[in-house]
């Protein structure tokens, strides 16, 4: 059996990644191939290495050009993308290309707080300030606006007035882990019928 070729995409430290390979490690239907990043000082780049998994820095020209990135990821040979922190939009070549197939994790109950500049610490303290009681993690398909793709899946948690921002994002970070990985095998099983 071939295994399913996937592409992860981080901006940042690269936790969500690293999770989601190690989780797929041992599974031979799965191949992660390659992580972007459009920063090249992200600590996930050491990450994925460490892990022994290829890791690249594009341009944010390359990376908003649809065409662009699509060669590469058709270069890649990549079945199925996962955004695990990545704050780029995708281009709406990218989307067309993959359809239902390019997933995102936002640290947040969608369609609260969600959209362009609703990213980490911003998020949780948002939700600190509106005194929500609960918060959490949503999976979604990635469309052509920033968090706006249908819901695949949601986990709760619940929110304290005492909580700070750091406290929110402590169990939303829980809720990530324990979740995302198991989440994209589920629709990784539905879309290629295993």
């Amino acid at each position: 059996m071939i295994p399913v070729r996937l592409a992860i995409l981080a901006s940042g430290s690269g936790t969500n990644a690293e999770n989601i390979i190690q989780f797929f490690s041992a599974d031979n239907r799965v191949k992660i191939a390659i992580v972007i990043s459009n920063k090249a000082e992200a600590k996930v780049h050491q990450r994925a290495q460490n892990l022994g998994v290829p890791s690249v820095t594009l341009s944010k020209e390359v990376l908003t050009d649809g065409l662009a990135l699509n060669q590469i990821i058709q270069k890649e040979r990549i079945d199925f993308i996962i955004l695990a922190g990545y704050l780029l939009k995708i281009p709406a070549e990218l989307i067309a290309a993959f359809p239902n197939r390019i997933v995102n994790i936002h640290p947040a109950l969608l369609p609260k707080y969600g959209g362009k500049g609703m990213y980490g610490n911003a998020v949780h303290q948002a939700v600190v300030d509106a005194k929500e009681q609960e918060s959490g993690i949503t999976i979604h398909f990635v469309n052509e606006n920033y968090d706006e793709g249908s819901i695949v899946f949601q986990a709760k948690c619940p929110v304290f007035s005492e909580d700070s921002a750091d406290e929110v994002a402590a169990k939303v970070h829980l809720l990530e882990y324990k979740h995302f990985p198991e989440v994209i095998g589920k629709l990784l099983q539905k879309e290629f019928n295993w």
